[in-house]
């Protein structure tokens, strides 16, 4: 059972307060991989490149952190948390970046509703109603709006949406309702990867070597 507490948790063979050494190693490992994961997902968003836009490139930094734990000894459970913290950050933060992109060079434009579909039942996403709109020149949209797409919306009706002049994020309608969840979400989210990451790391300092294998001790030479 001991054995098995360990590879799952961590040995953590210290009394007391934690090493600050391994405690200012997990706090600056997690920071660096939550910055480095953030880094990549908006600098993609904002570049428009796909490779980094669609959370791949934080995928990897996180599977890094990942191999990184296991080599410092850290236990399985905590290394499988942290990894899974910064999968999910990795693939929230270009949804994040997209709203603050169109917040800092969007440009806010009337459109025409050509057609709108879902609602309850219809098997989207939270029942959402999505509006297919048209500019004001006629021509289509690829992208289907949701924010400010209602059940009282129809065809013909005008629609307020923003998008990015250079095209590099999809547009997005305005409504007051849209706020600043997935942000709040890339925040926890960067902050429980640090915590995550400075348990793991603190809680892989063990004493002396591990033990060796039952079956490779040597046995005693009978007299």
């Amino acid at each position: 059972m001991s054995h098995l507490r360990t590879t799952v948790w961590g040995p953590a063979e210290f009394v007391g307060l934690p090493p600050r050494r391994l405690l200012a190693e997990g706090l600056f490992a997690g920071i660096l991989t939550a910055g480095a994961i953030i880094g990549v997902g908006a600098a993609g968003v904002w570049t428009g490149r796909p490779a980094l836009a669609n959370g791949e490139a934080g995928l990897a930094v996180a599977v890094a952190l990942g191999v990184y734990l296991l080599v410092t000894g850290a236990g399985r459970a905590l290394v499988g948390i942290v990894t899974v913290l910064g999968a999910c950050l990795a693939l929230l933060t270009p949804q994040a970046a997209v709203g603050l992109v169109l917040e800092q060079r969007g440009r806010v434009q009337s459109v025409v509703v050509t057609s709108v579909d879902g609602g309850p039942g219809a098997g989207i996403r939270d029942g959402r109603y999505l509006c297919s709109v048209a500019g004001p020149e006629g021509v289509p949209l690829g992208t289907r709006i949701w924010r400010g797409c209602r059940a009282s919306t129809r065809p013909g009706d005008a629609l307020t949406i923003v998008y990015d002049p250079e095209g590099r994020v999809p547009p997005r309608g305005v409504a007051p309702e849209a706020g600043h969840g997935r942000l709040t979400g890339v925040v926890a989210l960067a902050c429980a990867l640090v915590v995550g990451c400075a348990v793991a790391v603190v809680r892989s300092f063990r004493l002396s070597p591990a033990p060796a294998p039952t079956g490779n001790r040597p046995r005693p030479s009978a007299d």
